[in-house]
């Protein structure tokens, strides 16, 4: 089963298979329609007749199309720290550059492919436009505790700020290397590698 957003971002957390299931139909059809209408011509009643399911279940987990669209960010975070951690199975422990591509290189696969990513992302983007902070400290936090172990570092507040300079700084590069290029322009995300690569070196060797 598809991983669900943490309680906190529902009205009412799912408890059966049946409700899980369902809430991940809303969200899936949420990611679709934000990738066709955008944000601001999204609505409840549109999510619902793609998910297939009453309007009174859109509801029953959410009050309003932002608080979808934030359960939509913390189901896509959840998704990434997964896939980085596939990414670092096969690495060596404590390869830093190991780890710096996999969380690059897996942010952009979803960047370039799944649906809604690159109106949501991790929540920092809605309403378009808007650069607000707090998802990318909880990028940070998360990269900290996903990484600290394969680093062997402790997660303390140097290391956080070390990933949250890192993040910062790959989230504006990676926004200029799209609006550049559909795709992502090449050039830019190679000088992005090389400076993140020049940064973490000086820190984490």
């Amino acid at each position: 089963m598809k991983p669900v957003p943490h309680a906190t971002t529902l009205r009412r957390a799912p408890v059966q298979r049946r409700s899980a299931e369902r809430l991940t139909r809303i969200l899936d059809a949420c990611a679709d329609l934000l990738d066709e209408v955008g944000y601001d011509a999204l609505s409840t009643r549109a999510v619902a007749q793609r998910a297939g399911v009453p309007i009174g279940s859109v509801y029953r987990f959410f009050g309003n199309k932002r608080q979808m669209a934030d359960a939509l960010a913390q189901r896509n975070l959840e998704r990434y720290a997964e896939r980085v951690t596939g990414r670092l199975k096969d690495a060596r422990a404590g390869d830093w550059r190991a780890a710096m591509d996999a969380v690059l290189d897996e942010y952009l696969a979803m960047k370039r492919t799944a649906p809604g990513f690159s109106l949501v992302d991790f929540g920092n983007q809605i309403p378009v436009g808007a650069r607000q902070g707090e998802p990318n400290h909880r990028v940070a936090d998360r990269l900290t505790d996903l990484l600290s172990g394969f680093l062997g570092r402790t997660p303390d507040e140097d290391l956080r700020r070390t990933f949250l300079i890192a993040v910062e700084t790959a989230d504006t590069l990676v926004q200029l290397a799209f609006r550049v290029d559909p795709r992502g322009d090449e050039r830019i995300i190679a000088e992005m590698r090389e400076l993140l690569r020049s940064y973490l070196g000086r820190v984490l060797d």
